[in-house]
């Protein structure tokens, strides 16, 4: 047999072993040409599109698949043309290029299956004559990709975040004092603290026990979140001791915060167990002054004001002034 029928022979059989082995593949196969028709699709890409090849073939892909990005599809395929190379857009760029559904056995937030896509030219004689798409399901790492970064958020959050008041925690509250007290020394800022604590919650905790004291201080947090701006930084600075940071408000402004937590946290009932609590708050204020030399300076004199507070009869606010 000469070899131009042992060529033959291979090309007859390769043109019918190739759809046969594309069919099979657990990945979607698109050809389109210079004009964005398609020319031929796997199997793959007929069952999740649900649509019949012979439908298809000839027909422009955006009229198949409005839903494909035009502007972005074309400067796609035109880079693939003119550099003759391939190139690729994952799943994490656009979840999905084509409305393909996916068949995996979990709830994710889309219907349509998450791709990478790969773009890569079909050249003859030096000329690109078409480009072939790939399309891979990738929703398995998709979805487990988002579960872990949920994680890891959530992780993240509870390393900032009080577990029973849901505010911010001490260590975190200090990080964020720390750069506000930076931000007030580099631009000349105004900076205010106010630190206050329940008064005599030894005894509230022995009337009502742990559960009721800890439902005086979720209430606490609540009531005193609605009372700040977005700006200011609200934590549990341990115990039955809060903190609020006020960017940019001097003392007097600190103040008539102040004022309003005590009369707020004063006037509050709060119903446990067919009982009603009522309970105050002694608030020390502090403004940074020219003379603290860190932070923590901050925290100390608005702590003199607080047990000023206390020592004065407590449910009232001190100021530590020049």
């Amino acid at each position: 047999m000469s070899n131009l029928s042992l060529k033959s022979v291979s090309e007859s059989y390769l043109d019918a072993v190739y759809p046969l082995i594309s069919d099979q593949l657990n990945t979607g196969i698109i050809l389109i040409d210079l004009d964005f028709n398609i020319l031929m699709w796997n199997r793959f890409f007929g069952v999740h599109a649900h649509k019949d090849v012979d439908n298809v073939v000839g027909h422009s892909v955006f009229n198949i698949f409005p839903e494909l990005p035009e502007r972005w599809f074309k400067r796609k395929i035109s880079g693939v043309v003119q550099l003759k190379t391939p190139t690729f857009c994952s799943w994490e760029q656009r979840h999905h290029l084509f409305e393909l559904t996916h068949s995996r056995p979990i709830t994710t937030d889309s219907d349509f299956m998450a791709q990478n896509c790969t773009f890569f030219p079909i050249i003859n004689n030096d000329k690109v004559e078409s480009v072939c798409v790939l399309i891979e399901d990738v929703t398995d790492v998709c979805y487990y990709q988002e579960k872990l970064q949920a994680t890891l958020e959530a992780l993240a959050l509870s390393n900032r975040i009080d577990g029973l008041t849901q505010i911010y925690n001490r260590k975190h509250w200090e990080v964020r004092l720390n750069e506000e007290y930076v931000r007030a020394r580099r631009h000349s800022k105004r900076l205010s603290l106010i630190m206050f604590d329940l008064d005599h919650f030894k005894v509230l905790n022995d009337n009502y026990g742990h559960q009721g004291g800890d439902m005086v201080l979720v209430e606490t947090a609540k009531i005193i979140k609605s009372l700040l701006r977005s700006a200011d930084v609200f934590g549990r600075y341990g115990g039955e001791e809060f903190s609020i940071i006020l960017p940019e408000t001097d003392l007097q402004g600190a103040a008539e915060v102040a004022e309003k937590i005590r009369k707020a946290i004063d006037e509050s009932v709060i119903d446990y167990k067919n009982q009603t609590i009522s309970y105050s708050v002694s608030v020390g204020v502090a403004e940074l002054k020219v003379s603290d030399g860190c932070y923590e300076d901050l925290i100390s004199n608005a702590d003199i004001a607080l047990y000023k507070a206390k020592a004065s009869g407590r449910n009232r606010i001190c100021l530590l002034e020049e």
